[in-house]
């Protein structure tokens, strides 16, 4: 979860405030530790990526790798995190394109194929729908 300008942007971005009560929901950058942790206990072959199009006005686009806890460094999900956790970030270059037109994988920016193509890489599964906007046809199946 991010507590700045970038973790608000986010927010806002996404719309991401809850539809009863309006509280503003956590957002941060991908956690790939926590997220290839649920992809092994859950036995998830494939992904969806939601929302990708919030992130098409940043420079640059980070991801978790790691944490530091306690001063050292692990690529693990803990099995308890009694103490602060920093994150440790690898940064991808932004696409800066509006990704709502985008109709068919073809269409991506190459910095989006390769922002796919490294979270693939990281996690061992295929990303298979790309959700470009809320509307139907703004869902791309790979």
């Amino acid at each position: 979860e991010l507590f700045d300008e970038t973790g608000n942007l986010i927010c806002e971005l996404g719309g991401e405030f809850g539809s009863v009560t309006g509280r503003k929901r956590r957002c941060g950058w991908i956690d790939l530790v926590a997220l290839r942790y649920s992809i092994m206990i859950n036995g998830v072959t494939k992904l969806i990526m939601m929302k990708s199009d919030v992130l098409d006005t940043f420079d640059s686009i980070k991801a978790c790798v790691a944490y530091k806890i306690n001063g050292e460094v692990i690529d693990f999900f803990p099995y308890s995190i009694e103490n602060d956790v920093e994150p440790i970030y690898e940064e991808l270059k932004g696409w800066k394109m509006d990704m709502t037109k985008v109709r068919s994988e073809n269409e991506f920016p190459k910095e989006f194929k390769a922002y796919l193509s490294y979270l693939e890489g990281k996690l061992g599964v295929k990303i298979a729908i790309v959700s470009v906007g809320p509307d139907r046809e703004q869902t791309i199946i790979r």
